[in-house]
């Protein structure tokens, strides 16, 4: 199975969405977005895949968010997508694509529902939330 994420090192909910992934027993196609963003295409199809539009991916948090003014509804879609090409920063993340679908995993336990084997075994997130406990139960 071929699994990929858009991931930022730096982003404690991407390093708990890797780690899951990792869990399950695949080994993932990492990309980190910032360094090697997708192409406008790719990205317009993550979108779609995620049936999300561009507003629904934007990141406000340590971004140029606010300066760009990017929260006015006068940006059409394909205007918003040219910010996130022009500024990756503004690409929500962590993005994941498995067999089972596409998915923004935040939180960080959104990829379980799109991972084949989800069954992962106890697992606590980089802040000490627990997610799955000793018992294999999803707290979340």
């Amino acid at each position: 199975m071929t699994i990929t994420i858009y991931h930022n090192p730096d982003c404690g909910t991407s390093r708990n969405t890797l780690a899951m992934i990792r869990q399950s027993g695949e080994e993932p196609e990492v990309i980190e977005y910032l360094k090697t963003p997708p192409s406008r295409d790719r990205l317009v199809e993550l979108i779609a895949a995620m049936g999300m539009t561009p507003r629904d991916l934007l990141r406000e948090k340590g971004t140029p968010y606010g300066e760009l003014g990017l929260g006015d509804t006068k940006w059409s879609d394909d205007e918003l997508v040219d910010f996130m090409m022009a500024h990756p920063i503004l690409i929500n993340r962590p993005i994941v694509v498995t067999p089972l679908g596409t998915r923004l995993c935040r939180p960080s336990e959104a990829v379980l529902d799109i991972l084949t084997n989800p069954h992962i075994g106890p697992f606590t997130k980089d802040d000490g939330e627990v997610v799955i406990d000793a018992d294999g139960r999803r707290l979340r």
